[in-house]
């Protein structure tokens, strides 16, 4: 139950990102609907759909996350006592981080495919490990590189070709963001495990995604989209859509997490860029040549291995 929860998180996680997608660039849905391209994908846009989106999931999370967890209201008010400080500011950070690489992420996905832009993301776990490594010592193992190694050239394999739609220029930018939001999601693991130290995970999660939402808020504030321009009935129908399957994704990916434990989780969650390839493929026609289907396996199959290697080596050093 806890393998088929996870799968299940990835399968509805994949819907709010093809969701993106058809937000950001017009597409034929299930070959019946020609739907889409409301807005362009471009900072001021992505600052507004994530603004929409976080103005369901937080309410929601909160909800949740206060019948999951009692004692959330009693550790948000510890958070101001001046020995505490530091935990917030943490927590804050990640999410001022999350912002970021949510941000990234939209534009990519607006830009290449979403398989591709999901796979180049999902590069992170390499950028984890270094940054482990910086910050806490954790050294990487000859077979810890060989993996990373092998993540890199999967990714290399996933990288598009220019078209007549799609520019070098456009598909260089959609490369950049996507990894850029692998960086910063990097960032956010690190900061996260440091503040996990001394933070329960449910309260410090919706920190994230409120923080998420405030920095979208004032963002607009600054970089707000030409309103006149805006089809806002399909956009807040996407936004709630995409809402509502980010909020079950993220739930039933916790639910996974509390039965079989993270580390397991972490390594079948690695299916979710080949899992969004596919829900692309059947939604919205999203075809890739088997270059790319033979890269995304390969990056998908480093993910695993990292993931498990990783937790081999916590098991020894807890023996």
């Amino acid at each position: 139950m806890g393998i088929l929860t996870v799968l299940l998180s990835s399968f509805f996680l994949s819907f709010h990102n093809v969701t993106v997608r058809v937000l950001f660039s017009e597409h034929l849905v299930l070959s019946l609907f020609l739907l889409g391209g409301y807005v362009k994908p471009d900072f001021q846009n992505s600052f507004l759909l994530m603004f929409m989106r976080m103005l369901l999931v937080v309410p929601l999370m909160a909800a949740v996350a206060f019948k999951l967890y009692p004692s959330a209201p009693k550790e948000f008010k510890s958070l101001f006592r001046r020995d505490r400080r530091n935990v917030m500011l943490q927590a804050f950070g990640c999410g001022v981080l999350m912002f970021v690489y949510i941000t990234s992420l939209y534009i990519a996905i607006g830009l290449i495919p979403t398989g591709i832009a999901l796979t180049l993301f999902f590069t992170y776990p390499v950028f984890t490990a270094l940054l482990s490594w910086k910050f806490f010592g954790d050294a990487p193992t000859s077979f810890s590189w060989l993996v990373m190694g092998i993540i890199l050239v999967g990714s290399v394999l996933t990288v598009p070709q220019s078209s007549a739609t799609d520019s070098s220029n456009t598909i260089a930018i959609g490369i950049c963001a996507s990894v850029i939001a692998g960086i910063f999601n990097a960032c956010y693991n690190v900061l996260a495990q440091k503040c996990l130290e001394q933070f329960h995970p449910i309260p410090f999660t919706w920190i994230s995604f409120a923080s998420t939402l405030l920095l979208s808020g004032v963002s607009l504030l600054f970089f707000s989209p030409p309103s006149a321009q805006l089809d806002w009935t399909p956009m807040w129908i996407g936004s709630i859509f995409s809402g509502l399957v980010s909020f079950l994704g993220h739930t039933l990916n916790n639910l996974g997490i509390r039965t079989i434990g993270a580390t397991t989780a972490s390594i079948i969650g690695a299916s979710s860029p080949a899992m969004t390839a596919l829900v692309a493929w059947a939604t919205i026609s999203e075809t890739l040549n088997v270059i790319q289907c033979v890269g995304i396996g390969i990056v998908t199959l480093g993910i695993a291995l990292l993931s498990r290697e990783k937790f081999m080596r916590k098991r020894s050093s807890s023996n």
